[in-house]
């Protein structure tokens, strides 16, 4: 009985072996070896190879089956086969390797273009040229960000400033000298472009982890070198060399570089005759040492010594119109020595508590000592131009309208010394982050000033408004003679300052569609003691927010908006008015924002596009008012105004030529002001229309050949007024600012073209070129000079012009 059932057990299983047999074998590759883990099936049976490339797997008797062999990293083999052996059967393959070419992949930082945040590609700033090549050169030729001096690396963004601009290097704020008044002093920029690894820039509605600015900020990352190198950049204007490299087993990284710069090119290209001996210089250096995975030391120092001499000799400026030609002679004695130095050190320790917590802590300090000493005489003839073709005296000047003299005099001084230690964290899980942080600040400020100004005309001292009148020289006058300027101020200005913030940040979906968002609160109180008056402790809180939205379709598009409201504390330059006084009351000014914006990707011509349009608006109150004199900016230390600002920029950027990145900015800006309830009349920063385009191109059959150009064309902003006058009575602007800089380059040595013998295998790098600024020799102007007319009594503001056409040579290295 026992025996019947066994059988009757085992019945199904005999049956079945009758009806299958086994298929065994091996798989290997072309070069024999076996394949581990490739995939054999037919219908929904399978099994995979062991180590040794076997098989085993069992198939149905003298049926015919589709077996299939597939491997990642092999291609798929198929064959059909019929098991005739019931003692079962062998069959080995070897499969071809499988080389696929896989499209490009392009990948997005969503995050940062949720943030209204821009990238600006390194190469770019190195190749771009421009008086003034770096960083701030590529900035002037976004939407919303203009300057009308190409000697000066200021900026103002969306109808602010040049003080309400943002810059930080590795997360540390960086500032600029106080009493330069001319772009042509200003030398060099902190930022060494051949340190920078990475460039961030917001024109407006940033995030609560930055500062306590009105308009933008710029955010410089220095790298941190993986290799040994030296780069040498020279040319007509100056040199400079960086050293990179690692050492102590690659825990000690290092990037230094020394600059040297010589504006005379420039100046010697202007209508003014000079002796002119510019000397700007400085060292800067990154070091970082890291002690574990955990914990990191970082430093950064900066020395810088400019040294400016200048002498004018005589100046010939023609204006007017064709039809009413005037001519400006100025012959001048003395001579104008300042020196600016400045001393820069942070150091800096980056912890990571585990892989969700991370804590910066930093502590710096700024030092800038300042002298600025001239005694500068000028004699003056204004005279009509005889502009009748067929006068023999044609173009020469036939009347003089103003003759006079004008003598200035300083010797002003100033130190300030910035201390601060902050401390940052983050803490992120998944797609949630925190930043925090919070941050003490000391400023001391020490501030002589000894500047006045004698005007003279027809051999009379005109004296300033509302001084004692007289009617010389049909009344005999007896009084005093008194400078039409004269500031004799000694300042002595502490600061304190205590800010901290919080942002919460998340990226996340609506459905299919990804959304970032993230909300933060500022907030900053400070007191000031100038020459022995204290202020009353201020304090401000600035929310900001941000939200974005990647919507799921078809086209790549993205959509922000931002805002916020935010202040700015006021700096020692914006406590001092005019006249050298320090008012220690004054308050923050105030500005709500609103940023909207949007992103589209897209191809054209099979090559990637960018259409970047962002809209906003500002509502300023508590304004602090100000006048621009070339760079230097003087504040009225009080805050009785109010202004707006709003505008639409537009950029369009992508690979117009194949391989490189170029750009087209178009921007609109309107904003006005107004002083003590006088009205609404343009801010000195009113630049309605701003065109610019930032151009690489190279020659198809030449590829080395390369071409750079640089396009900027800015409507004309207010021209000014002079000392003593009311700024509504003076509403003329300045000619619209248009500049051409081409260059031309060809690179010998790069990562696409070594060479392993001869004398340039030695370098990494080689290149050469030219480059020639203000191609089209555009006159424009950046001021006025005021001469008085001695019959009217009126003013006349005689443009100050920039540079003219200037041919550079410049040679750069990497070994």
């Amino acid at each position: 009985m026992k025996k019947i059932l066994l059988f009757l057990y085992f019945l199904p299983v005999f049956a079945f072996a009758q009806k299958t047999t086994i298929l065994k074998g091996t798989v290997n590759d072309k070069n024999k070896q076996p394949i581990e883990q490739v995939s054999i099936k037919y219908n929904n049976v399978g099994t995979t190879t062991d180590k040794n490339g076997n098989y085993s797997i069992r198939i149905p008797f003298k049926e015919e089956i589709t077996l299939v062999f597939s491997h990642l990293s092999y291609r798929t083999f198929t064959k059909k086969y019929i098991g005739n052996s019931r003692n079962g059967v062998r069959y080995s393959v070897v499969l071809s390797s499988k080389t696929e070419e896989l499209k490009e992949i392009v990948i997005k930082d969503n995050i940062r273009n949720a943030q209204g945040i821009k990238k600006i590609d390194v190469a770019v700033v190195k190749n771009v040229i421009g008086p003034n090549a770096g960083v701030e050169n590529v900035l002037m030729t976004l939407p919303g960000v203009s300057n009308n001096n190409e000697l000066s690396t200021q900026y103002n963004v969306r109808g602010g400033n040049f003080d309400e601009n943002l810059v930080y290097v590795n997360g540390i704020e960086i500032y600029r000298p106080f009493l330069i008044r001319s772009g042509q002093q200003e030398g060099l920029s902190f930022i060494n472009s051949n340190m920078v690894q990475n460039i961030n820039f917001s024109a407006g509605g940033f995030q609560a982890k930055y500062g306590d600015k009105l308009s933008s900020v710029l955010d410089i990352t220095y790298k941190k070198p993986t290799e040994t190198a030296t780069t040498i950049d020279a040319s007509l204007l100056g040199a400079s060399a960086t050293f990179e490299g690692q050492f102590l087993n690659k825990k000690l990284s290092t990037i230094t570089g020394v600059r040297y710069r010589d504006n005379s090119l420039f100046v010697n290209s202007k209508q003014i005759e000079t002796n002119f001996k510019p000397k700007f210089t400085d060292v800067q250096t990154y070091l970082s040492y890291e002690f574990s995975e955990k914990f990191t030391l970082n430093f950064l120092g900066n020395f810088s010594l400019n040294n400016y001499d200048y002498e004018p000799i005589s100046r010939r400026t023609r204006f007017g119109t064709v039809a009413d030609p005037l001519e400006l002679i100025v012959f001048y004695s003395g001579q104008e020595q300042d020196k600016y130095l400045t001393m820069f050190g942070a150091l800096s320790a980056d912890y990571k508590v585990n892989n969700h917590f991370t804590l910066t802590t930093t502590a710096s300090r700024y030092n800038t000592q300042e002298e600025e000493h001239f005694d500068i005489a000028a004699a003056y003839n204004l005279g009509e131009v005889d502009a009748n073709i067929g006068s023999e005296n044609f173009g020469e000047v036939d009347f003089s309208q103003g003759i006079g003299s004008q003598l200035n005099h300083a010797r002003n001084d100033l130190d300030a010394l910035i201390t601060n230690v902050q401390v940052k964290g983050t803490i992120k899980k998944g797609d949630i982050q925190w930043n925090f942080g919070v941050k003490y600040q000391k400023e001391d400020i020490r501030d002589r000033i000894r500047e006045w100004e004698m005007i003279d005309s027809l051999g009379f001292s005109i004296r300033p408004p509302y001084h004692t009148s007289n009617n010389q020289p049909y009344q005999p006058f007896e009084g005093e003679i008194t400078p039409y300027q004269n500031i004799r101020k000694e300042n002595n200005v502490a600061i304190n300052r205590v800010s901290a913030f919080v942002q919460f940040n998340q990226r996340s979906f609506w459905n299919e569609h990804e959304v970032f968002y993230n909300l933060g609160v500022r907030t900053q109180s400070w007191s000031v003691t100038g020459n022995g008056i204290a202020s009353k402790n201020q304090t401000i809180i600035s929310p900001r927010g941000q939200f974005a939205i990647k919507p799921n379709w078809d086209k790549d598009m993205l959509f922000r908006i931002s805002g916020g409201w935010y202040s700015q504390p006021p700096s020692y330059r914006e406590l001092r008015d005019f006249n050298g006084d320090i008012n220690v009351d004054v308050k923050a000014q105030k500005s709500i924002h609103l940023v909207t914006g949007m992103d589209y990707s897209f191809q054209m011509w099979d090559r990637p596009f960018k259409l970047t349009t962002e809209m906003y608006y500002k509502d300023l109150s508590d304004v602090n008012a100000y006048s621009i004199d070339n760079v230097r900016i003087r504040y009225r230390a009080d805050n009785v105004t109010k202004a707006y600002a709003t505008g639409l920029d537009v950029r369009l950027n992508g690979e117009f030529v194949p391989g490189s990145e170029s750009w087209v900015s178009l921007g609109y800006l309107k904003t006005e002001e107004n002083i003590d309830n006088q009205g609404y009349i343009a801010r000195p920063s009113d630049q309605r229309i701003k065109f610019g385009i930032l151009f690489q191109d190279y020659v198809p059959n030449l590829p080395n050949l390369k071409a750079y150009l640089n396009l900027v064309y800015n409507t004309g902003v207010p021209g000014g007024s002079p000392s003593y006058a009311n700024v509504y009575d003076y509403q003329s602007r300045l000619r619209d600012y248009k500049r051409a800089d081409l260059g031309v380059s060809y690179i010998f040595v790069d990562a696409n073209k070594q060479y392993t013998t001869g004398w340039m295998s030695k370098f990494k790098e080689l290149s050469a070129g030219l480059e020639l600024f203000n191609m089209f020799d555009i006159q424009n102007s950046i001021t006025n000079t005021w001469v008085r007319d001695v019959y009217s009594k009126t003013q006349f503001g005689i443009p100050n012009f920039m540079t003219g056409r200037v041919l550079n040579f410049k040679v750069g290295m990497k070994f």
